[in-house]
């Protein structure tokens, strides 16, 4: 690595004007080598004892301004090698410094990790180092001969989508263990809970409970606070309630690493994980995946040159969206360049390597989740090119961690899942004009903007309140129910779930209730094109189900047979509304958004063309890619029907992820020798 910095500092040396490695009077080429030489050595020596100090005290830095002083530092460094060189013939302007440090940790990068899968036999040497590195360490004991688990999360994925990236051949590792001449793995969907989103799909599966988890957020009466799952507080006080719920741990509890995750597990190992990182002093190791993975200068500047390139392929990305007029989309500037690159490039980078440390380490059981696909799909939309090309690298980062299980300390079964899908559609306010929080207030009577006041949508819902209220209004009047101001409603949304809660009321409000309050409100919202039903709290049927057209099904006399106004939301859906109805923090009003069941699209209440948090299509439905040699998930019915009969709930998932660390302990199943000996 040595030989190769100093040859390209050699070569930058000649072609930079500001950077030079001789006297101004000129050295002999023996001169100059040795001058390259040393101070190739002396930034190498710098980079080793002070960069790892830099990382440390750079983790309270923002993630993103973090990727911008990677360059500054490593330029400064090289400037500092350059004057404690013993021949003092080194010079450069701080400017190229910076160019020629980068340089230098790329080619280091590229060369000596060699983390390009396509450039196997350097990487197999790579990994053999590795392997014997950790062998000495262990002082010749022997690894564990029973295997580990690693559990890689594609945030998002739906199975349909992954079936076919599959058949497109966008995923070829994916495919072989497939579709190959001897499929190593099976493909399961499970349909999710009626809150599709990852804070209570993973909260199930790590932890075995999502009990009282309605949505992605909401607002809590007792409390007066809005929970957001991806909060660190709420990450926090959500954990804690799952583990007094069921009186364990968590799935990772022994010997377990959790890794970019919303919840630890109950691992011992923690990086990039949200429920910690709110602790204060030793205990929050949220940060030290970033450590870890950073203390490697080249890691670094190999990361922060893929950040920069991502934000600038956002950048073209969202442009020729704008010039080809693709519909539906939604705006893509501000922030969220670098909020993409930082899922799709740092994110991943970080938890990889924290996975690979993780099985070469001989961990028992690894969770990590990669984030990329879910955060382009958001924007871009499932099944965009956008998001294909994230789902050709995650494929590439299944292809590395399936070459280090074959240099790891002990087998590795390697279980790929997701949490949720997502479901395409145009947003709530693009098809009709106004948000659901303008819509709710149009229904209560509260003054909305008059571009909303304009719309259909807001014109019907004054009407409807001035018949409910029996007497006329003026235009500019505002119309406000009995209670006046203190009415006013907290509008939530978690994709095409929307909740509405009134503050002022300490318990759930019943429908009998609302209807006092504001006598036209859930008929407005009910018979909205945009709107497929209501959730609400009845004084004499319990769990009221709403739908258009004066449709009233209390929760405990729907069932897949007689679905009401959940017809379009496939088998499930009743079951899934009838056990949110009994959580203790279920909004007053759930609003979940109409779907077409020919198209699969939804209506989000966020800005996003692909979404998920509610009922309809694929959001519903992800998937579980498990070894053959482990048990088929019970109940699993790989055919058409998929999630119809099969794993339903993110907690079911979690049982079922228990049973596969328990057959890690004992007899393993043998491979079948041939495909139609597989599990169904």
């Amino acid at each position: 690595m040595w030989a190769v910095s100093t040859v390209t500092m050699l070569v930058l040396a000649g072609a930079l004007p500001d950077f030079r490695l001789q006297s101004q009077s000129g050295d002999s080429a023996t001169r100059i080598a040795v001058t390259a030489a040393a101070g190739a050595g002396v930034f190498g020596l710098l980079s080793s004892l002070v960069w790892p100090l830099l990382v440390r005290t750079l983790l309270l830095v923002p993630a993103f301004v973090l990727g911008l002083l990677v360059f500054f530092l490593n330029g400064s460094l090289l400037l500092i090698a350059l004057r404690l060189n013993p021949s003092g013939h080194g010079d450069a302007a701080p400017e190229t410094a910076v160019v020629v440090a980068a340089v230098m940790s790329a080619v280091a990068s590229a060369t000596g990790a060699a983390l390009a899968v396509r450039d196997d036999d350097a990487y197999r040497r790579r990994l053999y180092r590795l392997a014997d590195r950790r062998r000495r360490r262990a002082a010749g004991r022997p690894g564990p001969s029973t295997p580990g688990m690693v559990f890689l999360q594609l945030d998002g994925v739906g199975h349909d989508v992954l079936r076919e990236a599959v058949d497109k051949e966008l995923m070829p590792t994916t495919a072989r263990w497939l579709d190959g001449t001897r499929p190593t793995h099976r493909l399961t969907p499970w349909r999710t809970d009626w809150s599709s989103q990852t804070g209570a799909s993973q909260l199930g599966i790590l932890h075995g409970s999502n009990h009282d988890v309605p949505a992605f957020r909401w607002y809590e009466k007792d409390t007066q606070e809005v929970m957001v799952c991806n909060r660190p507080t709420s990450a926090a006080e959500l954990q804690r309630r799952a583990v007094a719920h069921t009186g364990d741990r968590g799935l990772l509890t022994a010997g377990g690493a959790s890794r970019g995750n919303l919840f630890s597990g109950g691992a011992d190992e923690l990086a990039l994980v949200l429920s910690v990182a709110a602790r204060r002093g030793r205990d929050n190791r949220s940060r030290a995946g970033y450590f870890a993975y950073f203390s490697d200068p080249a890691n670094a500047v190999r990361t922060a040159m893929s950040f920069v390139a991502e934000v600038f392929r956002e950048a073209g990305q969202s442009v020729r969206a704008r010039l080809q007029r693709r519909r539906p989309r939604v705006k893509r500037g501000g922030l969220y360049p670098f909020v993409r690159a930082f899922a799709t490039v740092v994110e991943r980078d970080v938890v990889v390597a924290a996975v690979i440390g993780d099985m070469l380490a001989g961990r028992d059981a690894v969770y990590a989740d990669l984030v990329a696909y879910d955060e382009v799909a958001h924007h871009s939309g499932p099944r965009s090119r956008d998001a294909e090309k994230i789902l050709e690298r995650l494929d590439r980062s299944l292809a590395l961690i399936e070459k280090v299980a074959e240099h790891a300390p002990r087998p590795y079964r390697i279980v790929v899942l997701s949490d949720h899908g997502q479901s395409p559609g145009e947003t709530f306010l693009t098809r009709y004009g106004l948000s659901l929080g303008n819509l709710v207030r149009a229904g209560c009577g509260l003054p909305v903007p008059r571009k909303a006041r304009r719309t259909h949508s807001g014109a019907e819902a004054r009407a409807a309140v001035r018949a409910a209220l029996r007497r006329p209004v003026e235009e500019r009047e505002e119309l406000l129910g009995p209670a006046g101001r203190r009415s006013e409603p907290l509008v939530l949304a978690s994709g095409n779930l929307g909740l509405v809660s009134f503050p002022d009321v300490p318990h759930r409000m019943s429908r009998e209730e609302i209807d006092r309050r504001h006598p036209a409100l859930l008929s407005t919202l009910a018979n909205h094109p945009g709107v497929g039903f209501l959730l609400v709290r009845s004084e004499e049927h319990g769990g009221l189900v709403l739908g258009a057209h004066g449709a009233e099904v209390p929760v405990d006399r729907l069932d897949d047979g007689h679905p009401g106004p959940l017809a379009d939301f496939g088998p499930g859906a009743a079951a899934a509304v009838r056990r949110t109805h009994t959580f203790p923090h279920t909004a007053d009003i759930m609003v979940n958004s109409s779907y077409d069941p020919a198209e699969g699209e939804v209506l989000a209440f966020e800005e996003q063309i692909g979404s998920h948090g509610g009922l309809g299509g694929a959001q519903g439905r992800p998937f579980l890619l498990s070894p053959v040699t482990l048990s088929a998930p019970a109940g699993a019915d790989t055919g058409p029907a998929g999630p119809d009969t099969g794993i339903v709930g993110a907690e079911r998932v979690h049982d079922v992820l228990r049973r596969w660390l328990r057959e890690c302990d004992g007899p393993q199943v043998p491979l079948p020798s041939h495909p139609d000996e597989r599990a169904a």
